[in-house]
């Protein structure tokens, strides 16, 4: 793999924002309808206790990702020694290449092995520089997470993450479709909602008052609309969205205070009716846990944004100052909410629907701009999302290697019509189908953090360190200590991970049976 460029990476602050860009999503929209159901005391115990299982499935990635690494190193290095004669100076504790390199063009191999000796190449290069006993384990190499199950994972493993990952991000792109579906309706129809209408409304009332429209048709309008807006981007690449993503960052972070800041206003108000939100409710429980874990999702993007991190040494504190102030925030957002507001609508910018009798002209813009907010952040990642699921489920259903033997013969109708219009429709239409039954985002955002977000948060994260941990002590020995190795290492963590997590699905489960 060719190194990377300094235009690539980027200092430690940076990484630092990026990660917690990352996780403070959409999740957090859905956070104060969750404590408004199980109570601002268990929703602010249960938030800490699901970020810090969170954590440490985090530090499970980064040393499943130093244990990438080191595999690939290690077999680069065999690779090597394949082809050359290696003198170890035990005095020194150095290996070197006392042969000349192989001509070029002399097998099969030769383009590869001449890349793989372009960072030791020249006799006497000491071997250490490049594959050295202290520098097997690094986090240098992008290695995605599909990478990490196709190289610990046996063929069943891969089948089911690859599975789990498309289960999920069919649950993002429903949320994200009837989040802005339904910001799109109640703007339209905001001067006709009912005051106290509730996230249970079946829409059956008018949109506007002489008209034909009900609230549900224009919801279900405006779904087809942003899916036929949006959908056939998944038909190509898009690439380049570095600025449109910085964009929805600084949009994210507007919305984010000025919603804050509106809720403590309320609060302050000396004319506001004080709300007594309940303590704890355990029938709230499952879709807490459920929009909990959801919320705290960022593993399968973990080495997108580590990798390029220049200091990599204080990465673990970085993680954990993360995770802290992303508990605070949580927190500050949820429960000024839940005090400030009566009715908490399952997303929460539909509580700041501009209202008819609203004077103020900036207030009036500023309430515009909060309820359209997911339409602007989520219409930016739709495509990326049903794009990367397009790919995920080609690798699913095709293979790699059936993917390869479909390139080389681009010619063939097959291969026109399943990489060009059967996965791509595969992709959006099924949330497309289920959004247009149903507008609960809580219920959405529930089931996939629930069950696809458990798969990917826990259950993946533990299966691969324990498959890396295992190979790399068959490879590499137990001589070489991984500095990136989880502090959660001990053979009780194996059971704590597993049992919450069956935990947290009986929980789920047994509330949506009842």
């Amino acid at each position: 793999m060719p190194p990377r460029t300094a235009q690539e990476e980027y200092p430690t602050w940076v990484g630092f924002v990026f990660i917690f860009n990352l996780i403070v999503g959409t999740g957090a929209l859905a956070l104060p309808s969750a404590f408004s159901h199980a109570g601002w005391m268990l929703g602010s115990m249960a938030i800490v206790v699901l970020a810090f299982m969170s954590y440490v499935t985090v530090t499970f990635v980064i040393e499943t990702m130093a244990c990438a690494n080191a595999v690939q190193n290690w077999n680069r290095l065999q690779f090597i020694k394949r082809d050359r004669v290696i003198k170890y100076d035990e005095d020194s504790n150095v290996e070197t290449i006392v042969e000349p390199p192989v001509e070029s063009g002399s097998d099969g191999d030769s383009d590869e092995r001449e890349q793989l000796l372009t960072d030791a190449s020249t006799e006497q290069t000491p071997l250490n520089t490049v594959f050295g006993r202290k520098t097997y384990y690094s986090l240098s190499n992008k290695i995605e997470l599909g990478e990490m199950a196709n190289l610990f994972f046996g063929r069943t493993g891969r089948f089911l993450f690859y599975f789990c990952l498309a289960v999920y991000l069919y649950g993002d792109l429903s949320i994200y479709s009837a989040a802005v579906a339904k910001s799109l309706r109640d703007v339209a129809c905001a001067h006709n909602h009912r005051q106290n209408a509730t996230d249970d409304d079946d829409g059956t009332e008018r949109c506007w008052q002489n008209g034909i429209l009900s609230r549900l048709d224009v919801y279900r309008l405006c779904l087809v609309g942003f899916v036929a807006i949006l959908g056939p981007f998944t038909f190509f690449n898009v690439q380049k969205t570095k600025y449109l993503q910085l964009l929805t960052v600084l949009f994210r972070w507007l919305a984010f205070t000025v919603m804050i800041s509106i809720a403590i206003h309320r609060l302050l108000a000396p004319t506001t009716v004080p709300i007594v939100p309940k303590r704890a409710d355990i029938n709230g429980i499952p879709y807490l846990i459920g929009t909990c874990i959801y919320s705290f999702m960022c593993h399968h993007s973990l080495p997108s944004l580590l990798t390029p991190i220049t200091n990599k040494g204080r990465l673990k504190s970085l993680i954990s100052l993360d995770y802290v102030l992303i508990v605070g925030f949580y927190l500050a957002l949820a429960l000024t909410g839940i005090f400030a507001f009566a009715d908490i609508k399952d997303l929460y910018t539909l509580n700041f629907v501009p209202s008819a009798d609203q004077a103020n002209g900036l207030l009036k813009a500023v309430e515009y701009f909060l309820a359209l907010f997911p339409v602007f952040t989520l219409s930016a990642s739709f495509p990326i999302i049903a794009i990367t699921l397009r790919n995920n489920l080609q690798t699913l259903f095709l293979g790699e290697t059936q993917l390869d033997a479909y390139d080389e013969s681009q010619q063939r109708a097959c291969y026109l019509f399943l990489r060009r219009a059967f996965f791509p429709l595969l992709a959006i239409i099924p949330p497309l189908v289920v959004c247009y039954f149903t507008e609960n985002v809580s219920n959405l955002v529930g089931f996939t953090g629930c069950y696809a977000g458990t798969g990917i948060q826990y259950i993946i994260p533990m299966a691969l360190v324990l498959s890396a941990r295992r190979e790399c002590e068959k490879k590499i020995g137990r001589g070489i200590v991984n500095e990136y190795r989880s502090p959660f290492s001990g053979f009780l963590w194996s059971l704590v991970v597993p049992g919450w997590t069956i935990a947290c699905l009986v929980i789920v489960t047994i509330d949506l049976a009842i």
